[in-house]
């Protein structure tokens, strides 16, 4: 679950595909409305406008209450997930709402980006009737209607919807309650490329009803100084044995989040006093992302809390990457470090040796055939992949089927054959 209550999201191959883990059984208030906000309301009212099946929408619920639902995948047009059933096997069920053209994108981003409210709602996870009155009157629907919404399930039942697709929607609605970039996506833009853009539009339309000013005239420093007498400055301070705590951050409405700079205060004292102790960069070669994710990968594994997921959004702006991008390169990072991240980031051409042996030592092993790719070896199932490093070690990368969607997993082995079972195991 994430911090405000709502599921968790996975992270994906950028932000134009967000997986969020299956929510639990409810266990209390399932009678209760099944979404709190009024946009996930909304989303509620137009699956029920679409079914003309009572029971199939009370079982559908059910399904969605009893925690049927598995991981959730959206994408620009499609919500995807697989619900658990009658039958051992889950059904795959679909649901699609059209994504809208760049032109309709362009109408409504000039709408929302000249009234500054709105995009101050969006990034407080808010949708606020007002910024959907301001889409109505651009001539775009945010929200669905009756019609809107296309369903589809791998199971026999052809109830329009089915109990399956119909679970999927109520915990749809869950997603929406929690963010409001949810139902972005589904109508074709992703988070970053929303909040970069509306930014950038803002910017505009603010420098056009900006009154210019005349530019004040400037003086070099040194014709400042020039006639000043400045005493010598004073001897340095002893160097500390230690580094010094940072200070207390305020929490101020509408500050940065005081824990995570909290976090970013300290990594710098640290390198700090190393500088001052032994006169060098513990990180000298290290560039900005590469920094940053090492920044990142610092925080603890076990979950993503409030203060970790604020350190991701700032270092992903910083960096102007996504937190996808950046949650992907953390998992890099603690698999092997800098080296490890290159692994993630380029693909090279290995030179003859240890990478032409490495075929033959699986298959001596018993297993699967392996298709290699410069310096990637892939099994046939598109779900298993050993990436070979600088540093002559594999590293193990794991994808769902049918997916290009390949994640650091188990720690990297100069034995390809070890790396690999790891990996399975």
């Amino acid at each position: 679950m994430s911090p405000n209550g709502g599921p968790a999201a996975r992270p994906g191959p950028d932000d134009l595909r967000r997986t969020f883990e299956a929510v639990p059984a409810r266990t209390s208030d399932a009678d209760g409305p099944f979404a709190e906000s009024w946009w996930g309301r909304a989303w509620v009212e137009a699956l029920e406008s679409l079914s003309m099946d009572e029971a199939r929408l009370a079982r559908g619920r059910e399904y969605a209450d009893g925690g049927h639902v598995a991981a959730i995948t959206v994408t620009p047009g499609r919500v995807i997930a697989y619900v658990h059933g009658s039958r051992p096997r889950p059904y795959r069920a679909e649901l699609r709402l059209r994504s809208f053209p760049a032109s309709d994108w362009d109408t409504l981003l000039d709408a929302v980006a000249a009234r500054p409210g709105h995009l101050s709602a969006l990034l407080d996870k808010e949708m606020p009737h007002s910024l959907v009155d301001t889409a109505g009157e651009a001539g775009i629907r945010l929200l669905p209607a009756a019609g809107d919404l296309d369903p589809d399930c791998s199971c026999p039942d052809r109830g329009w919807p089915c109990k399956h697709v119909a679970a999927l929607c109520f915990q749809t609605a869950r997603l929406l309650d929690s963010d409001p970039f949810v139902l972005l996506l589904m109508r074709g833009r992703g988070e970053r490329e929303l909040l970069d853009e509306l930014g950038r539009r803002n910017a505009e339309h603010s420098a056009r009803e900006r009154p210019e000013t005349p530019a004040m005239p400037s003086v070099a420093a040194s014709d400042a100084l020039a006639d000043r007498f400045l005493p010598p400055l004073p001897a340095p301070l002893p160097v500390p044995q230690y580094p010094g705590e940072p200070p207390s951050y305020p929490e101020l409405p509408g500050a940065r989040d005081p824990l995570g700079l909290d976090h970013l205060a300290r990594d710098a004292a640290a390198r700090a006093h190393t500088m001052l102790t032994t006169g060098e960069d513990p990180l000298a070669g290290l560039g900005t992302w590469q920094d940053a994710v090492r920044i990142a990968a610092s925080r603890p594994t076990a979950g993503l809390t409030a203060t970790t997921r604020a350190l991701y959004r700032e270092l992903a702006f910083a960096t102007g990457r996504s937190t996808t991008d950046l949650a992907r390169a953390v998992a890099a990072w603690r698999q092997g470090g800098a080296e490890g991240l290159e692994v993630l980031e380029t693909a090279w051409d290995p030179p003859a040796g240890p990478f032409d042996r490495a075929r033959p030592a699986l298959a001596s092993a018993d297993f699967p055939r392996f298709q290699p790719r410069r310096n990637r070896l892939t099994d046939a199932t598109g779900t298993l992949q050993l990436r070979f490093g600088h540093d002559n070690r594999w590293y193990g990368y794991e994808s769902d089927p049918g997916e290009d969607d390949w994640w650091p997993r188990a720690a990297p082995d100069p034995d390809p054959v070890a790396a690999l079972t790891a990996l399975r195991g």
